[in-house]
């Protein structure tokens, strides 16, 4: 699979194999979206229930195999952008047969691509999460590489052009019965909140099992591009040439991208970002994709930018001549998960503390693990102190309590503040979570299909 030269046919069978599908049917139904049902009305429960997942399967490979599987119209749903001031995403929810299908092309296909995609592109990719790429941003800037494309694509998902997108499948991918069914995907069309159907004549809907798949392999051909200095033989390819470039007063650059969200890094001046910056445009526009003015910005990072939840800032350290990279928590995280505790503490909620602390607890650990390797300390102790308040005027309302009545609520006959707790749950302290560096890995993160001696 590594040879980039190889086409690789006769996938279709590995696609319809009973192994294949019954792996796709777990993948599908341990997904927290099983419950949703798509156009058609199917959940996985309903399925297991009224059909049986072997009959289920069965018929399916039949499908499949013969050539008359035809997929369905994903169903849309629109989301609130994150601080997107009233702006939505639109998801399009597949039917469990085609989630199936889609899971059981990914299993095939998802080897293939992987030995060619850049190790710069950590979203959507086994083994590799957000906090490699914000640890690569870290160890480049570190680096000198201080200037910032801090670059936005806009509406990615949407507007990527199929038939260039069927063109990179091409590279690799020979079977035609496995590029129809590809393309089928992509052409499904998307049954509106109104129930109308629309063509899908651009784009790989968000929230199919293969469109981050399709949408990497559509991106590669950036991660290519700016990268192709750094491959063997490259004008940056070892330490000691772009040593030399910097020397002669060239630039270095690297490329960190997390599925649509990218930047390029810069070890030079800000006239090398602007003119990288007309580069991609030319880049992207044959994938049928542009950079949005208003969200694409070069910054130097002193000034500091925002990337996957996180504010990465070089700046000086406190009490000393010494200038550091550092990466805090984003304002805007922060005040997502703000609005979720106001959601839940309402001063006129009725609803059991206990219910409510298992809510909090479940939302604050998922967000302080993901941001445990940031400087969040002091950000921990806030969200601490702003969540039992929150609690503790909810309870006022609801109860009619005075301030005595909170002390005899909180305060122990020692005058110690206790957790606030009900029924044995305990509001859960972020600020107790210890905060970690993330080790940046590199060229270290294994991929699960080389096998090791």
């Amino acid at each position: 699979m590594a040879d980039p030269g190889r086409r690789f046919d006769d996938l279709f069978n590995l696609v319809h194999d009973p192994a294949t599908l019954i792996m796709a049917w777990d993948r599908v139904a341990g997904n927290r979206g099983a419950v949703t049902a798509g156009s058609d009305g199917w959940t996985v429960a309903r399925i297991e229930r009224e059909v049986g997942v072997t009959r289920f399967l069965d018929d399916l490979r039949s499908l499949i195999k013969s050539g008359e599987f035809r997929p369905q119209p994903v169903r849309e749903r629109k989301i609130p952008k994150p601080g997107g001031a009233g702006k939505v995403r639109r998801l399009g929810i597949p039917t469990v047969i085609d989630r199936v299908v889609q899971a059981a092309l990914k299993l095939v296909l998802e080897p293939i691509f992987e030995a060619d995609f850049q190790p710069v592109s950590y979203g959507f990719r086994p083994e590799r999460r957000a906090h490699d790429a914000i640890a690569e941003i870290h160890q480049y800037g570190t680096n000198g590489y201080r200037w910032v494309l801090d670059a936005d694509i806009e509406a990615c998902f949407d507007r990527i052009d199929h038939a260039a997108l069927m063109d990179r499948v091409r590279l690799r991918v020979k079977d035609k019965r496995v590029l129809r069914l590809v393309k089928a995907f992509l052409k499904a069309g998307i049954l509106t909140e109104l129930g109308e159907v629309e063509d899908t004549n651009t784009g790989t809907p968000q929230g199919g099992i293969l469109s981050p798949l399709l949408a990497n392999i559509a991106l590669s051909v950036l991660d290519e591009h700016v990268q192709q200095p750094w491959q063997p033989g490259g004008s940056m390819s070892t330490q000691q040439r772009r040593k030399t470039r910097v020397q002669k007063g060239e630039p270095n650059w690297r490329i960190v991208r997390y599925a649509d969200d990218f930047v390029v890094l810069v070890h030079g001046e800000r006239a090398h970002v602007e003119g990288l910056h007309e580069k991609i445009i030319q880049v992207l526009a044959p994938i049928g994709l542009t950079l949005s003015e208003a969200k694409t910005q070069i910054v130097h990072m002193s000034e500091g930018f925002d990337f996957l939840g996180f504010h990465i800032q070089w700046k000086r350290k406190r009490g000393t001549q010494r200038w550091y990279v550092y990466t805090f928590v984003a304002k805007r995280p922060i005040r997502s998960i703000r609005d979720k505790i106001r959601a839940l503490t309402p001063r006129t909620s009725q609803q059991e503390l206990r219910n409510v602390l298992i809510r909090i607890n479940q939302i604050s650990r998922g967000w302080t693990n993901y941001f445990k390797h940031a400087v969040a300390k002091h950000t921990f102790s806030h969200l601490y102190w702003f969540t039992g308040w929150r609690i503790v005027h909810m309870m006022r309302t609801r109860h009619r309590w005075k301030w005595k009545d909170v002390r005899r609520w909180l305060v122990t006959p020692t005058g110690r503040w206790r957790p606030i707790s009900a029924d044995g749950i305990v509001l859960f302290n972020p600020a107790a979570e210890p905060i970690t560096r993330y080790r940046y890995r590199g060229y270290k993160i294994p991929n699960p299909w080389t096998h090791t001696v």
